[in-house]
């Protein structure tokens, strides 16, 4: 048997989020049954945290579909669950993960803040690339689509408004085909155009490549947002982005830069997270 946390990351007032599975203390384990087990789960990403000989822990994800080196939501929720168990004794932690050693901050009042990578910008897109996937007359062709990370390669597709934003019904089999060739693990649609003044934009990701049509939270394609955003809209250190309201599970998600000279320096996103429930596998 294999026991099984769910906890649900980057909530909004306590509800909402992005659920992932997280299995604690099992390095025994193997690729095949960590994807079984994330597979029966049935989210975007399960955790499993280990031992680890040059951090605090470590994390592997897993998808329905294989394993990813990196997850925001699901590491946030790994926290949200440490803290809850009071298996925490410190505001500062690193954790190590496929993507590399990467620090982790966990707040007074529970908020964790995940350590990304410094953002890469690669290559940009043209609007026809998407006309055979989705309204291509949605997008806002005032801002640049282009593939960034800071840590996992996602295409920014910026949208006209919040109303085209919800409306998009893209075609996932072409999708995966533009993410195949464009090796991304998806698309991360955004409108700056706000529900609330605070809110800097509302999201939408879409990863079918990974079986993951859309998904209601993610950590590193917002991230990655924040400094595309830096970079060609406004130059702040916090960005807040909404996201799950197609999936009713309105997910908040918050990026704070460290910058110097217009340089970003260090990159982190969070949100806090809640337990949803425990559960028993047998494998």
């Amino acid at each position: 048997m294999v026991e099984v946390y769910v906890a649900s990351a980057f909530s909004k007032d306590n509800a909402g989020g992005n659920k992932a599975g997280i299995v604690f203390d099992r390095p025994d384990l193997s690729a095949i049954q960590k994807m079984a087990i994330a597979k029966e789960l049935g989210y975007a990403e399960t955790a499993f945290v280990t031992e680890s000989s040059i951090a605090d822990f470590r994390i592997e994800y897993f998808t329905p579909a294989e394993e990813v080196p990196l997850c925001g939501h699901a590491t946030i929720g790994t926290f949200a669950v440490l803290n809850l168990l009071q298996k925490l004794s410190k505001s500062k932690y690193t954790i190590e993960t496929k993507s590399g050693v990467l620090a982790i901050t966990v707040d007074a009042d529970g908020m964790v803040f995940m350590e990304q990578k410094i953002p890469t910008f690669f290559n940009r897109l043209s609007t026809n690339v998407f006309d055979d996937c989705l309204d291509s007359s949605a997008i806002d062709d005032k801002l640049p689509i282009q593939i960034v990370s800071t840590g996992l390669r996602d295409i920014m597709l910026p949208i006209k408004s919040t109303d085209k934003l919800q409306q998009l019904n893209p075609d996932f089999d072409v999708m995966t085909k533009l993410s195949k060739e464009q090796n991304v693990i998806g698309v991360h649609a955004f409108t700056l155009e706000k529900n609330e003044e605070h809110v800097t934009a509302i999201c939408r990701n879409f990863a079918p490549l990974y079986d993951i049509d859309e998904e209601s939270a993610t950590g590193t394609s917002n991230c990655a947002l924040a400094c595309y955003l830096f970079k060609y809209v406004e130059r702040k250190s916090q960005y807040i982005f909404e996201q799950g309201y197609n999936l009713n599970n309105p997910s908040r998600i918050v990026v704070n830069l460290k910058t110097h000279d217009d340089i970003i320096d260090a990159t982190f996103v969070g949100g806090y997270g809640y337990l949803a429930e425990k559960r028993s596998l047998s494998i």
